[in-house]
């Protein structure tokens, strides 16, 4: 009878453990009225180094596929030309190098780290002008070929994104990875962004309408997303321990408690 009443007595204080409630979590977009942003201003990309550059030529030519063929030659793989640019011939792409700079067939050397596809575009539009009178009002159209984020942390799914259009918010990403699970935080969720060779880390609440206007609402190419843990999880995982331990004394002491009834 004794020892029934020790053993109640030990679980007793591990059933309060298991039941302890914890903080509510908040949820995206918690406590949000309907209202609608007028103003979105949505940065334009600029051009890192490392980027895939798809870059198409078109002109009002009666023969384009003369004149404009010149200029939507494949860069050949693994070469390298002035300040070592290479061009991807199996996507038909060109890779920013280490230095910023692309090498486009006919034209030669360009610097495209920083600019946008805009500007980019203008200054192949008039390098093609000084050189080639023969296009008809040439058109350059520029795309990115591997705009990706990557998504770590507290989330179902973590890993890098490839992302088919141009454009993605922080929400659309952690939506890709699966949403954040039951120990993320949403209400610290980091952005490590690198920008003229600088790196910077953004904090963004998902729970409040302020991550509209936040300057890492819309993500930009190589941005990685990080998600970090509660407390709860760290809480969790010494509770877990402490049950284990827990389990296996109390275990032990019903083994001699049993054996003991046995062999008195």
């Amino acid at each position: 009878m004794k020892i029934t009443r020790y053993l109640f007595l030990l679980a007793f204080p591990l059933y309060l453990i298991s039941c302890r409630t914890s903080k509510p979590m908040p949820n995206y977009l918690q406590n949000v009225r309907d209202t609608t942003y007028n103003e979105l201003q949505i940065a334009e990309l600029r051009i890192q180094k490392n980027d895939l550059l798809g870059i198409q030529v078109y002109s009002a030519s009666t023969k384009p596929e003369i004149s404009d063929a010149i200029y939507n030659l494949p860069s050949p793989s693994g070469s390298s030309g002035g300040g070592g640019a290479q061009g991807s011939a199996s996507s038909g792409g060109y890779l920013v190098d280490s230095k910023g700079d692309i090498e486009y067939p006919r034209i030669g050397l360009i610097h495209a780290e920083g600019l946008t596809k805009q500007q980019l575009a203008d200054v192949i539009k008039r390098r093609i002008n000084e050189k080639d009178s023969v296009l008809t009002n040439p058109s350059v159209i520029i795309r990115f070929q591997n705009l990706k984020v990557t998504v770590l942390g507290e989330v179902n799914s973590q890993g890098v994104l490839t992302i088919p259009g141009e454009k993605v918010t922080i929400l659309e990403a952690i939506g890709l990875a699966g949403g954040i699970n039951d120990f993320g935080l949403k209400d610290q969720v980091k952005v490590i962004r690198e920008i003229d060779g600088k790196r910077e880390v953004g904090l963004i609440n998902l729970s409040t309408d302020t991550l509209f206007k936040s300057p890492y609402y819309n993500l930009m190419q190589n941005d990685v997303v990080l998600v970090d843990p509660t407390r709860k999880k760290a809480k969790k995982a010494e509770t877990d321990v402490t049950l284990q331990r827990a389990a296996f004394g109390l275990s032990l002491i019903t083994t001699i408690a049993l054996l003991y009834s046995i062999f008195k």
